[in-house]
């Protein structure tokens, strides 16, 4: 049995815990419902999310079942308010000390880092974020790479990418023939109409 925690806070980016909620929800129902996913946050009411959703957690801090998993997503408050919130990163650093997996996907990273886990390691983030939290000091950023593993932290780039990682895990734990069960259950293979912002992509391909 594996138990995912997905922590979330005021302006946390929906996609960046949606999409791995959906993927661990998708391997617990393949895996007989043996895993648990839960939404843990510091207060018991709703949150309100970077988009304006709003979703009501499990659990708070104080009262949640021990996580195997603990994912954190970005936003604005994953790098401008939580950081500073005492309670929130002492909880974080203890919960990840004894949790099998850390994972931040987005701008979750500088979350990371205050808290500590991210301190000393190599990660992603979002792009539009990476020098900002390389000159946060002691972490190594790494450039183009959707998400990066190193020992038992894992993170991703920005919103989307929080999907790919998510996969890997189930992946990893639970091996790859059931990741790509989950992929084809959720029908993830992605195909975009437009390209983005990739020039050498859009050379080869033409418009």
């Amino acid at each position: 049995m594996t138990t995912y925690g997905i922590l979330l806070f005021d302006t946390a980016q929906e996609l960046d815990f949606a999409g791995p909620w959906e993927v661990f929800t998708t391997s617990s129902r393949l895996r007989d419902d043996m895993d648990d996913v839960v939404l843990v946050a510091e207060r018991s009411g709703p949150v309100r999310c970077s988009q304006g959703m709003r979703v009501l957690p499990d659990h708070t801090l104080d009262d949640h079942p021990p996580l195997d998993v603990v994912l954190v997503p970005g936003g604005s408050g994953a790098r401008e308010v939580e950081p500073h919130n005492a309670r929130l990163t002492g909880w974080l650093a203890d919960t990840a000390a004894h949790a099998s997996w850390t994972v931040g996907v987005c701008t979750g990273a500088f979350l990371l880092h205050a808290a500590g886990p991210a301190r000393s390691r190599r990660v992603a983030t979002h792009r539009q974020y990476e020098q900002a939290l390389e000159e946060r000091g002691d972490v190594t950023v790494v450039r183009d790479a959707r998400y990066v593993v190193d020992g038992d932290l894992l993170t991703s780039q920005g919103v989307s990418a929080g999907i790919d990682c998510a996969l890997w895990l189930v992946g990893r734990l639970h091996g790859r023939a059931h990741a790509r069960a989950v992929r084809q259950a959720l029908q993830y293979d992605p195909a975009p109409p437009y390209l983005a912002d990739e020039p050498l992509a859009w050379s080869r391909q033409g418009p």
